[in-house]
């Protein structure tokens, strides 16, 4: 069985076209960059988002491959904490010519419709328009895009709207139909 997937690809050209969302009044969430590249962190953030989203590409990947995949320069992951409490994270990685992308981003199911979402974008997105000051050896950033498709959550695309950032390629293509696998098997 196959589904119709539409991908819309974003895209934001100037740190100027960040339109930030403010810090949720009355939570205690802080926005902290993993500095310290962790297999296991990282694949338990993208496993907590994603897993009932069908995110699956990752999950294959061997530790050697998730470890090989952080150390590169200009990877960053970026992490919303809810009282102390992991809320979700984005993924910045840098590419040729100055563009940046925000290759996942998303909330553990808990914590979406918190507004905590709006936020963590806002101060990824910063961080994409600033990753070359941390990695000196990356051109400065001059583009910052992402994708997301029909499968993401319901206010995904709402949200990078509102952060500023432009539709710039719509595909639709038929996908497998895969089961979403949860955070762990059987959840």
């Amino acid at each position: 069985m196959s589904i119709t997937v539409t991908t819309w690809s974003l895209e934001q050209t100037a740190p100027t076209d960040l339109l930030p969302a403010a810090a949720p009044e009355g939570d205690d969430v802080r926005i902290v960059r993993a500095e310290i590249p962790s297999p296991e962190f990282s694949r338990f953030l993208y496993a907590s988002v994603g897993g009932d989203i069908r995110w699956t590409d990752r999950l294959s990947l061997s530790y050697a491959q998730w470890q090989e995949h952080l150390a590169k320069p200009g990877v960053e992951t970026w992490v919303a904490y809810e009282k102390g409490t992991p809320a979700g994270y984005v993924e910045l990685e840098a590419q040729e010519d100055g563009a940046v992308e925000i290759v996942y981003f998303g909330l553990i199911p808990a914590f979406r419709g918190r507004r905590i979402g709006g936020y963590l974008l806002s101060q990824g997105v910063r961080r994409a328009w600033d990753l070359a000051e941390r990695w000196p050896e990356l051109t400065p950033t001059k583009r910052v895009w992402l994708h997301t498709c029909s499968k993401d959550g319901e206010h995904a695309m709402d949200n990078y709207l509102r952060r500023g950032f432009k539709l710039f390629d719509t595909k639709v293509e038929q996908e497998p139909d895969v089961a979403a696998p949860g955070p762990w098997p059987g959840a």
